[in-house]
């Protein structure tokens, strides 16, 4: 299989998308990749990124693509987890102190810091709608983090999500309130569980 062949298989694989650091990791050298650029099968979107014309564009991947720290969180994982029926107006995401989000902010994307010993608690695996894998918050964590920031959050949400997580079957009370202890809601978990247990 020749060098071009392979990059087809690669952007067959990836749905339309082709990143340079898949071509590197490849092993294919890049004077292929533009030579598929320049007979216009593909088209740069953003650094490092590539994509066929009639790829479709999903913006939650892409933001992951671009900057791998982003964990999405609040009120998207909520929407990740079906936690809400609202879409989020814009994307949040939590990201270590001291990562310098200047970019990721100027894309008009909500971003909030914590502690690097916190930034990968209860961090997993989720489907955006156009079936690519993103790094999420867990329905637990999801949960503390809309109660620490709850006075930024309509106060409509946070109770609509703390009572469709009480109906999940696949909760966990137990990694909540150990989460809830960590972050520093406790309390206020406690608070709003005694009225809906």
């Amino acid at each position: 299989m020749n060098y071009i062949e392979q990059l087809n298989e690669l952007i067959k694989k990836n749905k339309g998308i082709l990143l340079t650091s898949d071509v590197t990791a490849a092993g294919i050298p890049r004077v292929y990749l533009a030579q598929l650029v320049n007979s216009g099968k593909l088209e740069r979107i953003a650094r490092g990124i590539y994509a066929t014309k009639d790829a479709l564009i999903d913006s939650m991947h892409l933001l992951q693509v671009k900057y791998p720290s982003v964990i999405f969180s609040h009120t998207t994982a909520l929407f990740l987890h079906e936690l809400t029926d609202r879409d989020p107006l814009q994307y949040e995401v939590t990201v270590p102190t001291g990562y310098n989000a200047t970019n990721i902010k100027n894309s008009g994307v909500k971003v909030y810091f914590i502690q690097r010993k916190y930034h990968e608690l209860g961090k997993t695996r989720a489907q955006t709608s156009f079936g690519r894998t993103i790094n999420t918050y867990n329905m637990e964590r999801t949960i503390c983090d809309i109660l620490r920031n709850r006075n930024e959050i309509d106060v409509a949400i946070v109770s609509d999500a703390l009572k469709r997580y009480v109906k999940q079957k696949n909760k966990n009370l137990h990694q909540l309130m150990e989460y809830a202890e960590n972050l520093r809601v406790a309390k206020i978990l406690r608070n709003y569980m005694e009225v809906l247990l």
